[in-house]
């Protein structure tokens, strides 16, 4: 098998608050090759958004060792964190983030300026990807005049349009009302047959069961349970998790 496009070995993220150690990620080993899908569960304050900062370049692991397509994170400045990070992974939030006041077109253009895309690019890389998300009749609006699921919809594409080769989405859906809350997952779904590597974090039980190739539970900083999604809903072995799914599912 090839090398993982993303290598956790024995991570751990620790915070100082004043005299104290607090410990929000804990030994934590993982792999990601090109094209899987990973969901990451677990209840609040267990983890996971410490994860995927981390994952996404935007924080450092204290311990261990952490490669993105073959290149030791911990070994960078800050300089080449951020080169790494606007080249390989693409991170959508549960905000939005968007520019108030500023067409959807642009909101996906403006990353790609810091890049240095000459603007005849820019714009036709944005209309690609806003149009590859089904927003091809909404480039001019701005985000008071779209819905919370096609603000989203205009944040993924954001990210798609920097040609990344992981996605990381962290709680996507969870500002969404219900009726908005399908299609972002439809467009997920949809980046996911296209091949496109995807982490989530969610608590979208139903959607994780359906298209991740393998689960990840976290509880206090700590991977406490992983596999693919029948043995994870069905045969969990680690009483946790199966306290956790029984409270949820």
């Amino acid at each position: 098998m090839s090398e993982p496009i993303i290598h956790f070995d024995h991570v751990s993220r620790i915070y100082t608050m004043g005299h104290m150690e607090v410990p929000a990620l804990l030994d934590v080993s993982l792999d990601v090759h090109e094209g899987e899908f990973v969901a990451i569960v677990g209840p609040s304050g267990s983890g996971k958004s410490t994860m995927m900062n981390i994952l996404g370049c935007l924080d450092r692991p204290t311990d261990g060792t952490y490669r993105l397509a073959g290149t030791a994170v911990e070994t960078l400045d800050d300089d080449g964190l951020a080169k790494l990070r606007s080249r390989t992974i693409g991170f959508v939030f549960q905000s939005y983030n968007l520019l108030p006041r500023t067409s959807a077109l642009d909101n996906v253009a403006t990353p790609l300026l810091y890049q240095g895309v000459k603007r005849s690019d820019r714009i036709r890389r944005s209309q690609a990807a806003l149009e590859r998300l089904g927003l091809g009749d909404r480039i001019f609006h701005e985000p008071t005049e779209l819905s919370g699921g096609q603000q989203q919809r205009v944040a993924i594409a954001r990210s798609l349009a920097m040609n990344p080769g992981v996605m990381l989405f962290d709680e996507v859906t969870a500002a969404l009302d219900p009726e908005t809350v399908k299609e972002v997952l439809v467009t997920i779904k949809d980046l996911a047959a296209e091949g496109m590597t995807c982490i989530l974090v969610t608590h979208e039980m139903g959607f994780a069961r359906e298209i991740a190739d393998c689960i990840y539970f976290t509880d206090n900083g700590v991977i406490v349970e992983h596999g693919p999604p029948a043995t994870f809903f069905d045969q969990a072995t680690d009483c946790r998790t199966r306290q956790f799914l029984s409270q949820i599912l």
